[in-house]
């Protein structure tokens, strides 16, 4: 439980200071023998901030109820 806890604090940091990811996908619109055409498209991945924010409240919670447990 600790280690679920430790990562998902450290994710939800991740969170709180990347808010997008963006990437590029190429796809092939032609394929004509030797001559071939494709097409490069943009795509981002977004989560809102609060996710972060549960993220991490949620492995403070697990590291609590850890050492809880332990005593």
């Amino acid at each position: 439980m600790k280690t679920l806890g430790i990562i998902l604090i450290v994710v939800g940091i991740l969170m709180f200071v990347f808010t997008n990811i963006n990437f590029t996908t190429e796809k092939k619109v032609v394929d004509l023998g030797p001559v071939e055409i494709n097409k490069k498209e943009d795509k981002s991945i977004a989560w809102p901030v609060w996710a972060g924010g549960v993220a991490v409240i949620a492995g403070v919670v697990l590291i609590i109820a850890d050492k809880r447990k332990a005593s």
